[in-house]
């Protein structure tokens, strides 16, 4: 019988195989846990922007979102309604493909990603904000460049925060 834990180790494991496949093409340029990271967050990135652009453009369509007691710009709604899907993701591939090692107990380790992904939602409104509304770049370039920036905070923030390896001293 399939549970939800067999489920899981599967579809990591199934992930895990197919990263490294292609891992001995960086093996030079950046250690096995650097390159899951980078390949499992370019894929949440890449998820993110695509639902970005899609939520703006053809379902917002650029209007602004109206929920009667507030309204956001589309740019900004856009950004929370991909959120809804990049988080779940996002967590689910830092703990059980990037960080396996840690020793943190998942609820801990769910908060404290949290945490940062609250970090990185302030550097993305702001970001937006700032390219957007004040130097009035396009929505998706905005997009990307704000990511550059929170993708480099992100990494260190889970590296050495939310998934640390608790060090033994021998």
């Amino acid at each position: 019988m399939f549970t939800l834990k067999k489920i899981s180790t599967y579809i990591s494991n199934a992930i895990l195989f197919l990263l490294d496949i292609f891992y001995p093409i960086f093996k030079g340029i950046m250690p096995l846990q650097t390159y899951r990271y980078a390949a499992c967050g370019g894929f949440n990135v890449a998820l993110d922007i695509s639902l970005f652009i899609l939520m703006h453009d053809y379902i917002l369509k650029g209007e602004i979102l109206q929920l009667g007691f507030i309204a956001f710009k589309p740019h900004i709604a856009s950004f929370f309604l991909s959120f809804i899907f990049t988080f779940p993701v996002g967590f689910y591939l830092s703990r059980y493909v990037v960080w396996q090692a840690t020793d943190m107990k998942k609820r801990v380790q769910l908060f404290r990603y949290f945490i940062v992904v609250m970090g990185c939602i302030l550097l993305n409104y702001c970001f937006l904000k700032l390219f957007i509304d004040y130097w009035h770049w396009g929505a998706a370039l905005a997009k990307v460049v704000t990511t550059f920036f929170v993708v480099i905070f992100s990494y260190l923030a889970q590296r050495n925060y939310s998934f640390k390896v608790a060090k033994i001293n021998l």
